[in-house]
């Protein structure tokens, strides 16, 4: 069936890659079943819009994503809702033409179901759309995806790990440094002291009223815990890999201080430092 306002590129068993010029575009018959490539950005607006018949998955483009990704924003509307979803760089593409995002279109950002199946960055349009086609994002609970990721290792049985929570720690991290995406506040401390890290560099969450973003560095610190916070300005909160490579030290208790650890250090060269710690 093809609408004329809807193009079908690809028909399959499990649905159509379709084409559309608009996320307006989106009709009843492509719940659960379609994926609409669509010429309109992915902000949160066109993703409700794609909500009100929930298809399959979605492409569109990241309209150079703006402030605060206001542009994209609808890539983790959709991933909410477990729906595949991706954008094109719209620099490559011509807006309000789905057909000619379908054929040129470049992958530049995507969500985590899309990752789920197999939609990598710089992919074809085409490539991206008939991933999310043939293969189901899985189903996984908030605790079980944390981005766990080793980013160094001091042969001595201590690791740098990224974890997008604290919450995601194990009693394994007694011997890492964990670098984390969550405040540091008083919450913030309960949780790394239940982990009881070897180190920690988490956020300041934009630092609060009386710097209470930052409050659980005295109180990790009188726990024998060395420990430092990033500037929630400039690195994602809830993305830890955002920590690792985007964050820029803002405090750091006095276990760490002693470590090396200073205000506007790299979160990885903070990280390294206390790595370096000897019990």
């Amino acid at each position: 069936m093809e609408d004329f306002l809807q193009h079908i590129m690809l028909s399959s068993e499990r649905g159509d890659i379709v084409a559309i010029d608009s996320a307006a575009d989106v009709l009843p018959h492509n719940r659960g079943r379609d994926v609409l490539v669509t010429a309109s950005y992915l902000g949160v607006l066109p993703a409700r819009l794609l909500a009100d018949h929930l298809p399959r998955a979605a492409i569109g483009f990241d309209g150079g994503v703006g402030p605060q990704g206001w542009n994209i924003a609808g890539l983790w509307y959709l991933e909410a809702l477990n729906v595949p979803a991706a954008t094109v760089d719209v620099s490559g593409v011509i807006l309000g033409d789905g057909i000619d995002v379908y054929r040129n279109g470049r992958i530049s950002y995507l969500n985590r179901p899309a990752a789920d199946c197999g939609v990598a960055l710089g992919m074809p349009a085409h490539e991206a759309a008939r991933c999310m086609l043939e293969h189901d994002p899985g189903q996984p609970s908030a605790y079980q995806v944390t981005n766990r990721c080793v980013m160094a290792d001091d042969g001595q049985g201590h690791q740098v790990v990224v974890l997008d929570s604290i919450v995601f720690g194990t009693e394994d991290d007694r011997r890492n440094v964990l670098v984390t995406a969550g405040h540091t506040g008083r919450s913030g401390a309960r949780h790394i002291l239940k982990v009881q890290p070897f180190g920690f560099v988490c956020s300041d969450g934009g630092r609060g009223r009386q710097d209470s973003g930052m409050a659980g560095l005295e109180i990790t610190n009188e726990h024998g815990i060395p420990g430092a916070t990033v500037d929630a300005r400039h690195a994602r909160m809830g993305d830890g890999m955002s920590t690792y490579r985007d964050g820029i030290i803002t405090a750091a208790n006095a276990l760490a201080r002693e470590l090396g650890v200073r205000e506007g250090m790299p979160a990885a060269e903070a990280a390294a430092a206390l790595l370096r710690r000897r019990a």
